[in-house]
């Protein structure tokens, strides 16, 4: 009887001793709900670069300017003389508004007060953080960004909602290069 129970259970072990397999899925959908919010992410970019390319054909006045970052820009005061743009951890003084595409203020200057910022080390919306850096000290430029570069799905929990493109007037009064900042 004892060699029985032995053997069954060397038998038992024996069989029972094989890799774990995975299971299968009961629905296979992966990447199901990250693909829909891709396709509607991309259909919403769509849609505000539409617009802000329609504003731009209207305006005759101005020379658009496309950046590299996925914004549009245009000088109203331009410096051809001076080649000091504001680089990482340098300090730049400077007064913005903001308006939506219809060109209704949401934020005017008056309201933002002149903002003084370390490039880089404090936060600011992505759009505004690298359009001053394409900026020189007394330019005046006006930023066309889509949502996902200004405040996107949150907006700033105030005046601006979710998804919405800004127009923004920034005047760049001053820049602190890091080398001379006393620590």
């Amino acid at each position: 009887m004892r060699t029985f129970l032995h053997m069954l259970c060397i038998v038992v072990l024996f069989f029972s001793c094989k890799t774990p397999e995975a299971r299968r899925p009961v629905n296979i959908k992966s990447g199901s709900f990250i693909n829909e919010s891709i396709n509607r992410n991309k259909k919403l970019a769509a849609k505000e670069e539409a617009r802000i390319q329609d504003i731009i054909s209207k305006d005759t006045l101005n020379n658009y300017i496309t950046s590299e970052s996925g914004f549009w820009y245009y000088y109203t005061k331009k410096d051809t003389i001076s080649t000091l743009t504001p680089k990482f951890g340098d300090i730049v003084n400077f007064n913005y508004d903001i308006k939506d595409l219809n060109g209704n203020v949401i934020y005017s200057q008056q309201e933002l007060d002149t903002i003084t910022y370390y490039i880089d080390k404090e936060e600011l919306f992505l759009g505004l953080r690298e359009g001053l850096k394409l900026m020189k000290e007394g330019e005046t430029a006006t930023f066309l960004f889509p949502s996902y570069q200004a405040y996107g799905y949150y907006g700033d929990n105030n005046k601006i909602g979710t998804n919405i493109p800004l127009i923004t007037e920034v005047t760049l009064n001053k820049i602190t290069e890091e080398s001379t900042i006393e620590n």
